[in-house]
C-alpha cells in the first residue's frame, strides 16, 4: 500500500488531496514501522525463531525478511528431505505427459507466498553465492531459458536452506 500510494501521490496537483495522501503515507509507515517491530519482537523473543533466523540469514543472498517469511510459512522446513520440501514449494519439476505432449517439465501448485518470497534471494544468491551463481551460469550456458535457471536455483537455494536447518549449522561453501 505504500507503493501505491507514492505512486498516487505524483499526480495530483491539489495541495489539500497531497496533504491527505502525505498523512496517509505517513500512517502507514507508522504502521508497518509498528507491526515490524512486533515481529521483531516475536522473533527475537522465540530462542528457536532466533536460532531459525540466524541460520538462514547465513546463507549468502537470505535477509532478516526472506528468513521469517520461511520460518513463517514455511515450518516444514529443515523437517523434510529435499524433493518434498521442494514439491511443498512448488519448484520441484512434475511431469504433465499427456498425449503428444511429453519432454518438458513444468513447476505447478505448492506455497506460492513461499515461492514469491524466494524469488529476490534467489537472483541475489546468483550473484553472491558461488554455488548458485555456478548453477545458474552453467544452464544458461547450455541455452536454458533464464526463467527456467532461476527456478532451479530457487530449488538449489531452497535445498540448500533445508540443509542448513536440518543440520543446524550456519551455510558455508564447500
Amino acid at each position: 500500500m505504500i507503493g501505491s500510494e507514492a505512486q498516487r501521490r505524483r499526480q495530483p496537483k491539489d495541495p489539500r488531496l497531497l496533504g491527505r495522501l502525505d498523512a496517509h503515507l505517513a500512517w502507514l509507515r507508522q504502521d508497518l514501522a509498528a507491526v515490524e517491530a512486533d515481529l521483531d519482537g516475536a522473533v527475537r523473543g522465540s530462542p528457536a525463531w532466533r536460532a531459525a533466523e540466524d541460520l538462514l540469514a547465513s546463507v549468502p543472498g537470505i535477509g532478516r525478511t526472506s528468513a521469517r517469511v520461511l520460518i513463517a510459512d514455511l515450518p516444514e522446513l529443515g523437517t523434510l528431505d529435499r524433493r518434498r520440501i521442494a514439491s511443498l514449494v512448488g519448484v520441484a519439476p512434475v511431469n504433465r505427459d499427456s498425449g503428444a505432449f511429453r519432454g518438458r517439465r513444468m513447476v505447478q501448485g505448492g506455497r506460492a507466498g513461499v515461492r514469491k518470497a524466494l524469488y529476490m534471494p534467489t537472483v541475489t544468491a546468483i550473484r553472491r553465492n558461488p554455488a548458485i551463481r555456478a548453477l545458474y551460469e552453467r544452464l544458461t550456458g547450455r541455452g536454458k531459458p533464464a526463467k527456467v535457471a532461476i527456478t532451479a536455483a530457487m530449488r538449489k537455494l531452497l535445498t540448500i536452506l533445508n540443509a542448513v536447518l536440518k543440520s543446524r549449522s550456519p551455510w558455508q561453501h564447500a
